[in-house]
């Protein structure tokens, strides 16, 4: 069992809490790897349809352990090497899930707190809720995290905030795309994490993960010409069409009822 996690199942929706409160829910090399190993077993987990990221206690994620820190900043090039290939790979399972990641944000995002807020198909935070790149703040940059939050926030407010490593608040994160809600209190932010799980819910399954993969390949295309891109995604459509889940969702709408993995 993880020490550093906990995985809480309600059905198809599973919740992955970090759960160090003592210091913040920080990252180490265990909470990279257990977080790593939890996102790769729930995404293979064909009875989980949603994933909800949150941090025990105050805060969501306040960043690196200062005792991790310390042991890294003694290692050689090739151990920091490897240790920051593993995070990286963590930020990578999370954000190619085929499983609908939505982080519930509070308290505080920073350094790699905000890429684990950046890495989930939806964010939402409390409204007291504070942000950072910190990582220029000692002497560091953010460059594990750049390409899920780069995806997030684009490059002209990332070289806003990522050379100082300030702090900025939640209503800042909304108006540049890092979440995508603000709630006030943490009742409400629960309510808000449940309308996107239910919402969720009312997609196909294979949908959702055709929807993420579909975004992904995207990227890749933007290099070949308009007529291939075209020719591409004609066929990433035809193939979901004849699948069974295509042909229930349309028999559903045509039949004007609920398909069926909805809820009831």
């Amino acid at each position: 069992m993880p020490d550093t996690i906990r995985i809480e199942r309600k059905g198809p929706r599973a919740e992955v809490v970090l759960h160090r409160p003592e210091v913040r829910n920080c990252f180490n090399e265990a909470v990279i790897r257990e977080l790593r190993e939890a996102f790769d077993a729930l995404g293979a987990d064909g009875g989980v349809r949603v994933v909800v990221l949150r941090g025990e206690g105050k805060v969501f994620c306040a960043g690196a352990d200062v005792e991790w820190m310390r042991r890294m900043s003694g290692a050689s090039r090739d151990e920091n090497l490897k240790d920051a290939e593993a995070m990286a790979a963590l930020f990578r399972a999370i954000a190619s899930s085929p499983k609908y990641v939505i982080a519930r944000v509070h308290g505080a995002a920073l350094g790699g707190g905000a890429g684990l807020t950046a890495a989930a198909d939806a964010a939402l935070a409390e409204a007291g809720t504070a942000f950072g790149f910190t990582e220029a703040k000692i002497g560091i940059v953010p460059a594990v995290i750049s390409e899920v939050v780069l995806r997030r926030i684009g490059q002209g407010h990332a070289r806003t905030l990522f050379p100082t490593g300030e702090r900025f608040d939640a209503a800042t994160a909304l108006r540049i795309g890092l979440v995508d809600g603000v709630e006030k209190g943490e009742a409400a932010l629960d309510a808000a994490v449940d309308r996107r799980v239910a919402e969720v819910m009312t997609a196909g399954p294979s949908a959702v993960s055709a929807a993420k993969r579909l975004l992904a390949e995207r990227e890749a295309w933007a290099g070949v010409p308009p007529e291939e891109r075209d020719r591409q995604a004609a066929a990433f459509i035809a193939d979901l069409r004849a699948t069974p889940e295509a042909r229930e969702g349309m028999a559903a709408f045509l039949g004007k009822r609920k398909p069926g993995w909805c809820p009831p």
